[in-house]
């Protein structure tokens, strides 16, 4: 592969109905709730996986127990003792999906206060990196999908999903929370399916 090819290729993203897949699966077990909510919280967000793990119950909601629309993250760049604030906003569907969990973790009778992580291990400790890569894999192989992708494909799935629906490379570039739109370009490049799609269409 050329050096040009490689800048521009489109990155690893799930399709539509691998992510219904993943989705559905982990959504029709009990034990795969927590995850059910991460997968679509990161859908909607494109927050990375270090970024999920360190949201605490008070990040996302308010004294009430409702989802915030708006929420604020604190993201070390650079230095780490000056985090830089960033803001996601969330969508009605993910809101009412965390708030489902936010009860379910009252129920199981794990710490809700502000300061309780949001994402809980097995254990009842805070969801590491390293266990939100190992979930993915397996629900991955559990929803029946051939490709095995990282992670960090649910990113990149979430970030060219708003290019795509908007063709609007200020807006992803907010979306994605990035300083560069150099670095947002990425997500305007066309899949391989797309170009398959294009020329299946032309008269010949």
């Amino acid at each position: 592969m050329s050096a040009y090819a490689a800048v521009v290729r489109a990155p690893r993203t799930l399709t539509e109905k691998e992510v219904a897949r993943l989705l559905r699966a982990t959504g029709e077990h009990k034990e795969g709730f927590r995850d059910h909510c991460l997968y679509s919280l990161a859908l909607a967000s494109g927050l990375r996986e270090h970024e999920l793990v360190a949201l605490n119950v008070g990040d996302v909601f308010d004294e009430r127990g409702r989802a915030r629309r708006h929420v604020l993250l604190h993201v070390f760049k650079g230095c780490r003792r000056h985090p830089r604030p960033q803001e996601v906003v969330l969508s009605d569907t993910v809101r009412a999906k965390l708030e489902k969990l936010l009860r379910l973790k009252r129920a199981q009778g794990h710490g809700v206060g502000p300061q309780a992580p949001l994402f809980l291990s097995r254990k009842g400790l805070r969801l590491s990196t390293r266990q939100v890569r190992h979930g993915f894999a397996v629900w991955q192989a559990r929803a029946g999908l051939e490709r095995h992708l990282n992670f960090h494909a649910v990113r990149h799935t979430a970030c060219t999903g708003v290019y795509r629906r908007t063709k609007d490379i200020r807006l992803t570039q907010k979306f994605a929370r990035q300083r560069s739109i150099d670095s947002t370009v990425i997500y305007t490049h066309p899949s391989d399916d797309e170009l398959v799609r294009v020329t299946n269409d032309l008269p010949c």
